[in-house]
């Protein structure tokens, strides 16, 4: 299962072997390969004809095809502009299921804004993407980030776009930036990612886009001193080369025929060497001209500090030579710097001595500086960018994570960074692992099956090894590593070897001059190089250079050291962390925010190792698709199987009961409900005998003879039967329900016509009778006419209105005197104002409100303060001798 560093070797099986005849009678029209969108539906799975149906899509420019829960993507090596439109974006966002389209990116990215629409637990989603480099994993990112920012974006047009620009822009303006200080041409890939990033995306609780946040993690900053063969340095030193204006060239002391010992290949020129796209970003996201201009001096004093040259001298006492231009662009004396470069600090207790430098010496600590500036001032700007595209607490609540992390690396010479590159890769592809067996395992519920005969490559042992306590190689690499003294390779290698002989992932070429261990991982064999492993680990800073560059008159540089050296001074022992117990931290860390989020897998794949456009290999896609196709070879067949199955083993002298029977853990075929699930183990049976082939047809014709009536009964008529009994038992509790209903509302309305006719006062009883006379400071705040009462009735409003009235047909006239009783009458009943006369109509029929029931005499106070009642009552207790409105709406106040 592990791959070799040497491509031109592969211990897997080749791809003409014996079983080629067999696989191809199993296809029945290769023809139609290219239809597969799932490569779970190929039967048989196997390399040979998950390859035939990979090459088959890619040969008519189809590059996406789901691995059942995984989307594969093959890296096309050319623009694919309408693959990734607008409108073809709006296509899938707007899709009632876009599962049923054909494979794509946006698919895995529209299934994860949906959980977060659909509140589904856990909400918070993770698109990790993966592959090697050069697979299309950055692209990919990109094309993620441009989904959510177009179908997660407020439809609200921002008033100051001088000053504010909108979220979802500066959220992909992050990206041009990152890629320039981060990514790097490479043997494999022009534009292969010298870090790994999380980018979350975060959604408010309508799952609007209102922010983002990155998190890094190991940038390759040993690149900046040291570029292996044929490879080049970060983009932006290459931007700055070749887009700068002459007056730029001028202020970083960079002219046009300058050569730079850390930039080799600069003549190649790439897509991403435009200077003009970084610069554009940063002026989006914030950055303005004067930062702008103190991170170009600080890049171009980088560049300066790589020609430094050092002269050999016997004498270890005398001066090296050096350039004054880095000191000028890092805004530091020239002096001050000479003297760090040559000479090193050396604390004798209370006391310091200064001991001058070898030449090799003085080349190592040049190094060291330039690569402390560098990484600092990468970490800088994702500071910077985070808190310019990062959203308050407060207003975002879900979050999409999209995990963009390097891939597998095998080089001829690997270390350090290596290591823990690919020690990031056991822990993804540990996760990957469960979540695939995990939706297999629901599968295997449903189907009640006991799921614990499924076997799988475990890498649990190669992680162990690497991370494992309490001896692991980081535990004795983090040993070797705080031990006050220089560090020996082949002693290191000694204690290796007697540490960890135990574990079978590791290995030694007792032959080799080169102190060197291999790791079994789970895509391969790497031979990690021992030397200058720990020197990375330790990743010493000399302090007097620290010193040096706070003094620096550049604003951006003395912060940047400045604050770092309160962040170590807050932090105890901050400076003795290794570089793999970073790395450690911050990869656990970003696996428990995995663990509690919806994982969405793409598993990227370079098609051939030379990035042409449309080209297949098939050693090239196996080599790094293996893994995911052993997982996949799990083999789900129909019921009637199990009957040929039995035929199967009856003839290879095998007991079918043995075999068959799903409890067993060492069983060769398993039974469900609705499916049959076969090992490897039968799978070669049925594949390796022609013999087998035959009585399988001979017993399925049999089978499709004797028994098709009976399937007929089975399959037809008797769920037909079952249909029509549901139904008609649905539609007899549909007619109880109805009835009852139906008796309760008529009951109820009787009841409620009742209670009304009781209450409602007949016209024959409204006799004129005395009326008292009315105070006149009653009279004076405002009175209501009522039409059957000459003399009017003193009235205050009431929220809840009130139904003035003696008969349902007999109507009413209001007359308020004073401003105050006139507006809360009219707040209160909300009628039409006419010259100060109001007339309204009863409404005991249309609203249902019970009417006064005797003619007022005096006052009646309708409250249009806030009442304690919340509800008129409708229908009053029968119990009760109070009903209606009345004894809540008369008071008699005279």
């Amino acid at each position: 299962m592990s791959r070799p560093c040497d491509p031109g070797h592969s211990p897997h099986p080749s791809l003409d072997d014996s079983l080629e005849g067999e696989i191809r009678a199993f296809l029945t029209d290769e023809d139609q390969l290219h239809t597969y969108d799932d490569l779970t539906k190929v039967n048989p799975v196997t390399p040979t004809t998950v390859l035939k149906c990979l090459q088959a899509r890619y040969r008519v420019k189809v590059f996406y095809t789901h691995a059942g829960c995984t989307l594969v993507a093959l890296n096309p090596f050319q623009p694919i502009p309408d693959l990734y439109s607008l409108d073809v974006m709006k296509e899938y966002h707007c899709a009632s299921q876009p599962q049923e389209f054909k494979p794509h990116i946006f698919i895995v990215a529209e299934e994860a804004y949906r959980n977060v629409q659909g509140q589904l637990e856990p909400v918070n989603q993770s698109l990790v993407v993966s592959g090697e480099s050069g697979a299309g994993k950055t692209w990919t990112s990109r094309c993620l980030m441009k989904y959510y920012a177009t179908v997660a974006a407020s439809s609200s047009v921002l008033k100051s776009q001088d000053t504010v620009e909108r979220i979802e822009r500066r959220v992909l303006d992050s990206n041009p930036i990152m890629e320039a200080f981060g990514n790097a041409c490479t043997l494999r890939n022009n534009n292969s990612s010298r870090f790994g990033k999380y980018i979350q995306l975060q959604l408010d609780r309508c799952q609007l886009l209102v922010g983002a946040s990155v998190q890094t993690y190991l940038l390759e900053k040993t690149r900046v001193a040291c570029q292996p063969a044929n490879e080049r340095n970060f983009h932006i030193f290459y931007q700055m080369m070749k887009g700068a204006t002459d007056e730029q060239r001028k202020e970083w002391k960079m002219s046009h025929d300058q050569r730079f010992v850390w930039l080799p290949k600069a003549e190649k020129t790439i897509e991403e060497d435009c200077f003009h796209d970084t610069v554009e970003a940063m002026v989006h996201l914030g950055i303005n001209a004067e930062k702008q201009r103190q991170i170009f001096k600080i890049l171009a004093g980088i560049l300066q500090l790589g020609n430094v040259n050092f002269s050999s001298s016997t004498d270890e006492s005398q001066p090296c030579n050096l350039q004054e231009q880095a000191a000028e662009l890092l805004c530091v004396p020239a002096e001050e710097l000479q003297l760090c470069l040559r000479v090193r600090t050396l604390k004798a207790g209370k006391q310091s001595v200064l001991k001058p430098c070898s030449q090799a010496e003085c080349s190592m600590r040049r190094d060291c500086l330039a690569k402390v500036i560098y990484a600092q001032l990468f970490e800088w700007l994702v500071t910077f960018i985070n808190n310019s595209i990062c959203a308050d607490k407060s207003t975002w609540c879900n979050f999409i994570g999209v995990l963009d992390v390097y891939g597998f690396e095998c080089f001829q010479i690997n270390n350090l960074e290596q290591l823990c590159i690919n020690y990031a890769n056991e822990k993804l592809q540990q996760h990957f692992v469960a979540h695939y067996l995990r939706a297999q395992q629901e599968e295997y519920v449903s189907e009640g099956l006991q799921w614990s005969f499924v076997k799988y490559q475990d890498n649990q042992s190669c992680l162990d090894l690497i991370e494992g306590s309490p001896v692991s190689v980081f535990s004795l690499l983090n040993e070797e590593s705080r031990l006050n003294r220089a560090s020996d390779a082949k002693t290191f290698k000694v204690r290796l070897e007697k540490e960890l002989c135990d574990n079978v992932n590791i290995s030694w070429d007792k032959f080799s001059k080169v102190p060197h261990f291999t790791v079994a991982h789970y895509a391969g064999k790497v031979n990690y190089q021992i030397q200058g492993m720990v020197e990375k680990n330790k990743d010493p800073v000399p302090p007097e250079l620290i010193s040096l560059l706070q003094k620096s008159e550049n604003a951006l540089l003395h912060q940047i050291f400045t604050d770092r050296e309160a962040e170590n001074m807050t932090s105890k022992g901050l400076s003795k962390v290794t570089v793999v117990s970073k790395f450690k931290n911050s990869l656990e860390s970003l696996m428990k925010i995995l663990h509690t989020t919806t994982p969405h897998y793409t598993r990227c794949i370079k098609p051939n190792p030379d990035c042409k456009p449309l080209t297949f290999k098939k050693e090239e896609v196996i080599m790094h698709f293996f893994p995911l196709i052993l997982i996949m070879a799990l083999f789900l067949l129909d019921f009637e199987v199990e009957k040929l199955v039995r035929v199967v083993l009856q003839h290879q002298g095998l007991d079918p009961s043995r075999c068959l029977d799903g409890e067993k853990h060492n069983s060769w075929v398993h039974c469900g409900r609705t499916k049959v699930f076969l090992t490897q183990s039968m799978v070669r049976h049925l594949f390796t005998s022609v013999f087998i082939k035959c009585k399988i047809q001979t017993v399925c014709r049999l089978n499709l003879q004797n028994e098709w009536l009976l399937d007929v009964c089975m399959c037809v008529t008797l769920p037909a039967v079952v249909r029509s009994w549901l139904v008609r038992r649905q539609v007899q509790r549909w007619n109880r329900a109805a009835a009852v209903i139906q008796n309760t509302w008529r009951k109820w309305r009787a009841l409620l016509k009742s209670l009304a006719e009781a209450e409602l006062d007949d016209a024959k009883d409204l006799v004129k009778e005395d009326v008292p006379v009315l105070n006149p400071v009653v009279r004076e705040r405002g009175s209501v006419q009522l039409s059957t009462i000459q003399e009017p009735v003193t009235v205050r409003g009431w929220p809840m209105g009130l139904a003035l009235a003696s008969a349902p047909s007999i109507t009413m006239s209001l007359t308020a005197t004073g401003f105050q009783k006139m507006m809360s009458v009219m707040a209160s009943l909300n009628l039409p104002s006419r010259s100060g006369e109001y007339k309204v109509e009863t409404n005991q029929y249309t609203q249902g409100v019970a009417s006064i029931r005797a003619q007022p005499k005096g006052s009646v106070k309708l409250h249009y303060q806030r009442s304690p009642l919340l509800y008129a009552d409708r229908q009053p207790d029968l119990k009760s001798d109070v009903t209606g409105f009345n004894e809540i709406l008369l008071e008699k106040t005279l």
